[in-house]
């Protein structure tokens, strides 16, 4: 038996799957710390180009060179290293989730904390791994479901530090949806289509709505877009079922945050985490749920 009918197994895939999605979960830790600095770093090379400011143009060259000579920040360079001591991280305490575990959550260098939320997000990395190989089977929609809900965790963890869903992440995983249901591999390219554009346009006419009513905005854009990505994974029979589910959880989540967190009226809540976890809800059991329950709500 080769390699990969052996990786085939239905034994085998879903623990392969789990241990590849640890690794993947471990770079989304990457993305999702860097790609927020990154784009601030573009902002400010494209700001200091474009408003001169009282030091005239000359002023404004020597800032956009400034910021260009910086060392090179992106997914791949620097190093990992600790954000307190700044000393890089070997690679034997980048194991995914058991170097944490052994390091008691401390940095090996400083001994400073190291944020819950990394082992959180390479843990969901690998279960949803291994939740698309059992769900699926070694099929492109395995495949599929995985890139669909680590984008998911990615844009979750960065809307709840920023509250930003970047277009670098949000535009990519539309494009990527429609292009797997060219061949029907989750829905017909017709319903991913219109849910992508269902999707946009919901959340565009309850900004809207919103907006004229109590003069303050909602919502912000890139909501539009994450739920447009997700009609087009997923197609616009799953949209009632993603708002439904994502406005119930995100209701009872501020509602708790301040009666218990005194959590104010006028800070916003990122609702990308609650649309990004009803996404994937739907991914895995959307038809069953829909099939089973909205005949009743309705």
């Amino acid at each position: 038996m080769s390699f990969v009918g052996w990786l085939s197994q239905p034994a085998v895939l879903p623990w392969a799957a789990l241990v590849f999605g640890l690794c993947v979960g471990s770079f989304l830790n990457v993305v999702i710390h860097r790609l927020p600095r990154m784009l601030e770093r573009e902002w400010r090379e494209q700001c200091a180009e474009l408003h001169p400011g009282e030091g005239g143009s000359a002023a404004a060259t020597a800032s956009a060179r400034r910021i260009a000579s910086e060392a090179p920040y992106n997914l791949w360079a620097p190093r990992s290293a600790c954000p307190s001591c700044g000393k890089p991280i070997p690679a034997l305490h980048n194991v995914p989730v058991l170097s944490w575990i052994a390091l008691r959550g401390r940095c090996g260098a400083c001994g400073a904390g190291i944020r819950m939320r990394y082992p959180i997000v390479e843990l969901a990395g690998g279960i949803v791994a291994a939740g698309a190989a059992l769900r699926f089977g070694p099929t492109l929609a395995a495949l599929g479901a995985m890139v669909f809900c680590w984008s998911l965790i990615a844009l979750a963890a960065i809307d709840l530090d920023t509250q930003m869903l970047p277009d670098d992440l949000t535009l990519p995983l539309l494009w990527a949806g429609l292009a797997f249901n060219l061949g029907g591999t989750f829905v017909r390219l017709a319903p991913a289509v219109i849910g992508t554009m269902a999707g946009y346009l919901a959340l565009w006419t309850l900004y809207w709505l919103f907006k004229l009513a109590t003069g303050k905005e909602g919502m912000g854009y890139g909501d539009f877009k994450l739920l447009a990505a997700i009609g087009a994974w997923l197609g616009w029979q799953m949209l009632p079922l993603v708002l439904l589910a994502s406005s119930i959880v995100g209701a009872s989540v501020g509602i708790a945050l301040m009666a218990f967190a005194g959590h104010g009226r006028e800070k916003p809540i990122p609702f990308g985490p609650y649309l990004a976890a009803a996404g994937a809800i739907a991914m895995f059991w959307g038809p069953d749920i829909t099939a089973r329950w909205m005949p009743l709500l309705a």
